[in-house]
């Protein structure tokens, strides 16, 4: 009899420990799945610090275009006008070079101070554009620099190296450090071989 109490303890015993092994087991699943949770939490927090890094440097690269803009029409915005303006100087020169062609004025008085006038206007009026920064461009006995140069012509000089602006054509202008428009020019270039042998004719008849 006593030996039948005891198998029924240690069978009652074996039951238990069964029952608890498999609560162990059915938790391990739900200790899992919340580890799991919590790393995928973990990544939407990084995606979202990412996302809001991302917002605030295209945030600040908008409000840096911003200034930028800005700036550039408080310095520029006065372009288009001074390009117009540009052409009363134009026309100063245009109309001193038909003057000095007129056969009827040349050698005259009246030519003289009317030239001396329109030399006075046209250093006025490149004296005000020089204060609003807007400045002509140095051209002659200058490299041709297609910078700030036009060429518009080849001139033969063999006194000159070619690429030098030996004529200026039209008056050039940069506002601030940019061009406001070129410089049209003429430059030097080596004069060809019959030219050579012309210059070389005279010079042997001179010395004849």
């Amino acid at each position: 009899m006593e030996k039948e109490q005891t198998d029924i303890q240690e069978q009652n015993q074996e039951v238990s420990n069964t029952e608890e092994d498999t609560h162990q087991k059915e938790g391990s699943p739900s200790e899992a799945s919340e580890e799991v949770k919590e790393l995928s939490t973990e990544d939407k927090i990084a995606e979202l610090e990412d996302k809001l890094a991302r917002t605030f440097a295209e945030m600040e690269n908008q409000r840096r275009r911003f200034e930028k803009e800005k700036e550039d029409a408080f310095e520029y915005g006065g372009s288009s006008f001074a390009k117009e303006a540009l052409s009363l100087i134009d026309n100063l020169e245009r109309s001193k070079i038909v003057l000095e062609s007129d056969d009827a004025l040349k050698n005259t008085e009246a030519l003289k101070k009317t030239l001396e006038h329109f030399d006075i206007i046209s250093k006025d009026l490149i004296s005000i554009f020089s204060k609003n920064n807007i400045k002509p461009i140095e051209c002659l006995n200058k490299k041709l620099d297609p910078n700030y140069h036009q060429a518009m012509m080849e001139i033969e000089d063999a006194t000159k190296e070619p690429g030098t602006i030996i004529q200026e054509i039209q008056k050039g202008f940069t506002i601030k450090d940019r061009l406001l428009r070129p410089a049209l020019v003429g430059v030097a270039k080596k004069p060809s071989e019959s030219d050579k042998k012309v210059e070389e004719n005279k010079e042997n008849l001179e010395k004849k």
